[in-house]
């Protein structure tokens, strides 16, 4: 226990960048940690942590062990699990970050049913504003699964499912346009339109749509905020542009309507759910199935499931 707590020590003030930081975190005092890991350094014969550094960093050694510290973690909390599950007391904590924008749909509904069948599991969800975000939180152990769109992959981590979604009209149910079958971009642009900033990855597709027929859009307000642009949608005449998965529970509370978009056939996004490829926390597994089953369900008509 005593070397676990060593280890413990030495990866917090990696995550931390700071002796005081992760001590603040730990609860423990600053001299503790500074002499355990002194101790450490000694029998291991090299320096773990650049103290010249600031914040403070590893070492090429103190770096391998890190990644060892990790994946030691990680195995330990999958074993744990998996004994759980022989004894039929299935408990433990899943970690997920999420992009922002789908945190109040798929998500929730997949927390509901999880912790109903397994209340003995913590779940904990983190907002990530970036795909790169997500998947350092994954490499670094932080987080188990990652939610979002179109990642850029990395040999680390592996997708467990993924589905396209066409982005599409988004409005009231009462708004004019919303029993259409399909749309015409001149046709949204007579009314006020909620864009997504430049900041955002469906910004070039609207804006390229747009300038191909040489259309200005009346420009209600423009955000990089998904939720900003749902609740515009939700009243008056404003329309937005995004896929069925980020109102998925807009939909089902028959709240806000998609309607797909002539010009934006080929415009979609690939939301994608991923994890570590190396030992994967057994419950977060389960948790897993879970959403794979939601992203299904979220777009049947336009989306095409993989996994």
């Amino acid at each position: 226990m005593l070397h676990a707590r060593i280890l413990t020590y030495l990866d917090e003030v990696v995550r931390q960048g700071s002796i005081r930081k992760a001590a603040e975190k730990l609860n423990v005092a600053p001299s503790a940690i500074s002499r355990q890991i002194m101790t450490l350094e000694e029998k291991m014969g090299v320096p773990l942590l650049d103290r010249n550094m600031r914040p403070l960093a590893p070492t090429a050694a103190g770096d391998l062990l890190i990644r060892h510290i990790r994946d030691t973690v990680r195995d330990l909390a999958r074993t744990q699990a998996m004994i759980e599950e022989l004894k039929g007391l299935r408990r433990g904590l899943v970690r997920l970050a999420v992009m922002s924008g789908l945190a109040p749909n798929i998500v929730p509904s997949a927390i509901s049913g999880f912790a109903e069948r397994n209340p003995r599991v913590e779940l904990k969800v983190s907002l990530v504003t970036t795909g790169d975000r997500i998947l350092d939180a994954i490499e670094a152990g932080d987080a188990d699964l990652g939610l979002g769109f179109d990642f850029t992959m990395r040999s680390s981590i592996r997708t467990i499912v993924s589905a396209t979604g066409k982005l599409g009209a988004v409005m009231a149910p009462d708004h004019p346009l919303a029993r259409e079958r399909e749309l015409r971009l001149a046709a949204c642009a007579s009314y006020p339109v909620a864009l997504a900033d430049d900041t955002t990855a469906i910004y070039p597709y609207i804006t390229t749509a747009f300038e191909r027929l040489n259309l200005q859009p009346r420009r209600a307000v423009e955000t990089n905020s998904i939720e900003v642009m749902r609740h515009v949608a939700m009243i008056g005449q404003t329309i937005t542009f995004l896929t069925p998965f980020d109102i998925e529970s807009d939909i089902r509370a028959q709240r806000l309507v998609h309607v797909p978009v002539h010009e934006l056939a080929h415009a979609q996004q690939r939301l994608m759910l991923v994890e570590a490829q190396r030992n994967p926390n057994a419950i977060s597994s389960i948790f897993a199935e879970t959403l794979k089953t939601l992203i299904a369900k979220a777009d049947p008509s336009q989306s095409s499931l993989s996994g």
